[in-house]
């Protein structure tokens, strides 16, 4: 087993992840890949109700709104998979910038998340 117990880079210990921390942030992103992989069925889908106009006959702004929610979907869920990809490569938990230790409390939060929290602000802040 991985040891997720990792000193960060401001000299500080971050909370290590418990082998149930890892599971349950497993479990967390399988739910989401489903519920991700289930929106984008649903907004390809044939529109269910009767009243509601046939694909090629839609506003431009609802085709709009369509396409970016899937867009945004498979963004999402592109990262969830990478977050898979690492736990079973046993590299999860790691910045992929500073390569330090992402804090167990935001990876509870953002169970994907790529880079620790100084790192996510500075790309942040340069966009």
């Amino acid at each position: 087993m991985v040891n997720h117990q990792i000193i960060g880079d401001r000299g500080t210990r971050p909370s290590p992840l418990s082998p149930e921390d890892l599971a349950a942030l497993r479990d967390n992103l399988r739910e989401q890949r489903l519920f991700r992989e289930d929106q984008l069925r649903q907004i390809a889908a044939v529109p269910a109700r009767t009243d509601e106009p046939p694909l090629h006959q839609r506003s431009a702004a609802q085709t709009e709104v369509r396409v970016k929610l899937a867009a945004s979907a498979r963004m999402v869920l592109a990262d969830v998979e990478a977050a898979l990809d690492r736990i079973a490569e046993g590299r999860y938990g790691r910045c992929q910038l500073c390569r330090h230790a992402i804090d167990r409390d935001r990876l509870m939060i953002v169970p994907q998340a790529r880079y620790c929290a100084r790192c996510q602000q500075v790309r942040e802040a340069g966009r």
